[in-house]
């Protein structure tokens, strides 16, 4: 199957955006036009005989066509407020409970520690977990408008019937949805299908209530009147409910083509087709139907597999069929699957890996063991997360953006190894709301001598979660100091879902605190610069707003594509005359041959860069991957990334919204 790239999928869900605006405000002037047509007729009388094109635009018309936009807009607008609240408040709206990081329940820490490490092998914040508890099918999906704020919601079913391999299969296919822009483009189905089924919902009220009435009075003079409110009513029920089934139809088919999408990121991040294969094949068998929620048609085109039983499936089903979606995996995956089945294998072996199998209890993720566990270097050696030459094979180089929202081997195996790596308590620090700021504060005091920490902790209001707290401080600091500079983002970003958890107010003032520490000595390193913008960016005000298209063209932006490699080229060159040279080859794909190059800066601030990368995320995602290879070639010019260069192109990654695994050179 051809698998498009993380950019042209970004690309490729604004263009459904817009796509489904324009079928939504078809179907509202569709419907309008319906109802304004049983309100002519209502309204006709003997001694009027108005065209309907006449009729439309006489006070009656008028007043019966605004009437029916303003209750479709205002049943959108009501569900778009209602889910503002992102991912959390989808998970809370199906009846979800969030799970404890630090849990003490197998298949829930199964699922924590496949998450965290797909979450740090790709690049991205992990994403809050949820579980519905009552839910015996087999299900799961993402919500939320940005990967910054993503939850995962999984059903009991999911993590108690499927195997590790199975289970990472629907995490990496859910992940797809992340790195695809496909969770904003879900709640706002969610919202503009309530408008259209406001007018059927009203109709079904008239309806219920003119025979309820009609019950009531008998043969009274009102009965004209209630039989008249039984008739609107009903028009405006199939006017209503006939707008919903287009308007799931299109949800549908929408919906099918990004499934598929998903299920070929699946294999291609876990290299493991049998287990996102095993994980369908269950679902055939079993069902994943949410059976608990009243909500559960309104989640169908969000979930793995089919969440709410329909009519016309074929039509109005969500998902591709079952059949269909295993063997387009792998060609005649699902007669090998109904074969083991049919010979009654144990679990373990029913859904092996079609490589080298996996020794009990290891990860799903691919690799040797050795190389699992080969400990994380300090800050002496070349940085962890940067795959040294020995790791190489003889493939050729991707590019840098060929990496972007994909998990390679490199990338799961450094993942593997921080994670067995961490000490115990340091862990379950970074699953708090106190032990992930003090991690924030640790980082940015982690070099300086004992009283020099002790002054800089004195900047810090007191405060029971935000303040200086020595005793964490004391667990967290040796710790940071062992696994070395080198892995501070994956810490960071294990520790999100706590730091999340803060009050909008409680955000603020850990934004503060930082930037306190950080000017303390009056001037900003890169880790710093990397820091500050990485907590503005995913825990700010605007954390989880869209970043809209401001540029189609490298022209408006070429002042900021010379501050950045600029500051680049410096980083990546032993001298004068090699920065220059470099920043030449960087800069060439971006200006016009007729135009001369604008020359490499002496210097670039940090809020020259701040404001740069600000302006290069306005790009559209099609002009985004030249600037992410711009990046990486100063990067790796000289054949090695040093700590430095990869905390600067982890914050251009970042802030232009593109989730990079750890480098490999």
């Amino acid at each position: 199957m051809a698998h498009p790239g993380f950019f042209e999928r970004q690309a490729h869900a604004r263009r459904n955006t817009s796509l489904l605006v324009f079928l939504f405000l078809t179907a509202v002037a569709f419907i309008t036009l319906a109802v304004c047509l049983v309100g002519y007729f209502v309204t006709r009388s003997e001694s009027s005989g108005l065209a309907f094109h006449h009729w439309l635009l006489s006070n009656h018309g008028l007043l019966t066509g605004a009437t029916v936009v303003v209750l479709i807009g205002l049943g959108s607008l009501l569900r778009w407020i209602d889910l503002a609240g992102g991912g959390s408040r989808v998970a809370k709206m199906v009846g979800a409970r969030p799970i404890d990081p630090d849990t003490r329940d197998s298949d829930e820490r199964k699922l924590r520690n496949i998450v965290e490490e797909m979450a740090i092998a790709s690049g991205v914040p992990v994403p809050e977990l949820y579980v519905m508890n009552q839910e015996t099918g087999i299900n799961a999906f993402v919500a939320g408008y940005t990967a910054n704020e993503a939850v995962m919601v999984v059903t009991h079913g999911a993590i108690t019937q499927l195997s590790r391999d199975e289970l990472q299969g629907v995490v990496a296919h859910e992940f797809s949805h992340i790195f695809n822009g496909d969770m904003r483009l879900n709640v706002r189905l969610i919202a503009l299908l309530a408008g259209i089924l406001m007018i059927g919902q009203i109709g079904g009220f008239l309806l219920r209530a003119s025979f309820y009435r009609g019950h009531r009075v008998g043969r009274s003079r009102d009965g004209r009147a209630q039989a008249a409110m039984g008739i609107i009513g009903l028009a405006l029920f199939v006017i209503g409910y006939v707008g919903v089934f287009f308007g799931r139809l299109i949800q549908a088919a929408v919906s099918r083509q990004r499934e598929m999408l998903a299920d070929a990121s699946s294999v291609q991040f876990t290299r493991n087709p049998e287990g996102i294969a095993g994980a369908l094949f269950k679902i055939g068998l079993k069902g994943g139907y949410l059976d608990t929620t009243s909500h559960a048609s309104d989640m169908n085109h969000m979930c793995f597999g089919e969440s709410a039983r329909m009519k016309f499936t074929s039509l109005l089903a969500s998902h591709p069929p079952i059949d269909e979606r295993i063997n387009a995996i792998q060609p005649g995956m699902l007669a090998r699957l109904r074969s083991r089945l049919r010979d009654t294998e144990p679990g373990a072996d029913l859904y092996r890996s079609s490589g080298p199998a996996s020794p009990a209890g290891a990860s799903g993720f691919t690799g040797a063991a050795s190389e699992i566990l080969s400990p994380v270097t300090g800050k002496g050696a070349r940085t962890s997360p940067l795959a040294s030459r020995a790791d190489q094979t003889d493939k050729p180089a991707r590019k840098f953006s060929d990496q972007v929202g994909t998990i390679n081997r490199q990338s799961e195996d450094f993942a593997l190894r921080f994670l067995s790596r961490l000490p115990a308590t340091f862990r379950n620090l970074l699953y708090t709301r106190a032990g992930a700021v003090q991690l924030c504060y640790a980082m940015l005091i982690s070099e300086l001598s004992r009283d020099q920490q002790v002054q800089r902790l004195t900047l810090l209001a007191p405060h029971p979660v935000l303040g200086s707290q020595p005793d964490l401080l004391k667990k967290l600091l040796p710790a940071l100091k062992t696994i070395g500079e080198s892995v501070r983002f994956p810490a960071l970003e294990l520790a999100m879902p706590a730091l999340r958890k803060l009050d909008p107010e409680e955000r603020e003032m850990l934004i503060t605190n930082v930037q306190k520490l950080v000017a303390a000595d009056n001037r900003v390193s890169l880790f710093e610069l990397a820091l500050t913008s990485f907590l503005s960016r995913h825990l700010g005000a605007e954390a989880d707003r869209v970043v809209p298209v401001r540029y189609k063209s490298y022209r408006p932006v070429l002042p900021a594509l010379q501050r950045l490699l600029s500051l680049l080229a410096r980083a990546g060159s032993t001298s004068q005359a090699d920065a220059v040279a470099l920043y030449r080859e960087a800069m060439a794909g971006f200006m016009d041959a007729r135009h001369e190059t604008q020359p490499v800066l002496e210097k670039v601030t940090m809020r020259q860069l701040r404001e740069a990368l600000t302006t290069l995320n306005g790009l559209s995602p099609l002009l985004k991957p030249a600037v992410i290879d711009a990046c990486g070639h100063c990067v790796t010019h000289d054949g090695k990334v040093e700590t430095r260069e990869y905390e600067l192109m982890r914050l251009v990654a970042d802030q232009m919204d593109c989730p990079m695994p750890p480098l490999m050179v």
